[in-house]
C-alpha cells in the first residue's frame, strides 16, 4: 500500500527491565532504534510509545521526514544556556529537581520540549 504510514519502532524493550525509581516515578530504559545503545529512560506511566536515535545514528541517518530532530547535545547545551541566563550559573541537582516540580519554571517548560530519548 503506497499510502500507508511509515511506522517507527518503539525504543523500549518488550519486557520492562531495569526500571529506575526517581522521586516516586518509575523510568523505563530506552535504546537507540538503530544500534541498541542505551538512551536514558522515560516515565513508565506517561509513555505509550517512544522512538530514540543516539547521536551517532542520528548523524548517520539524518532527520526523519516529518519529525523534528534535535540531538541530545544540542538540547543539553540549550538547557545549560537557559540556566546561565535565568540563574547566572548551572544549578545543582537538588535545585533542578525543585525547579522541575514547578510547572511554571523555565526548566520545567524546557523539560517538556526535551527530546523524548533523555
Amino acid at each position: 500500500m503506497p499510502d500507508s504510514p511509515h511506522i517507527l519502532p518503539d525504543s523500549r524493550a518488550k519486557t520492562a527491565r531495569g526500571l529506575v525509581a526517581v522521586r516516586g516515578v518509575n523510568y523505563v530504559p530506552i535504546y537507540c532504534a538503530n544500534c541498541g545503545a542505551p538512551g536514558g529512560g522515560v516515565p513508565q506511566e506517561a509513555m505509550t510509545f517512544v522512538f530514540y536515535l543516539c547521536n551517532p545514528c542520528c548523524e548517520k541517518w539524518g532527520p526523519i521526514a516529518g519529525v523534528c530532530v534535535e540531538p541530545d547535545a544540542v538540547f543539553f547545551e540549550k538547557l545549560r544556556q537557559a540556566q546561565i541566563e535565568e540563574y547566572g550559573r548551572i544549578l545543582t541537582a537538588e535545585e533542578i529537581a525543585r525547579s522541575l516540580d514547578d510547572d511554571s519554571s523555565m526548566l520545567s517548560k524546557l523539560a517538556r520540549e526535551a527530546p523524548k530519548g533523555k
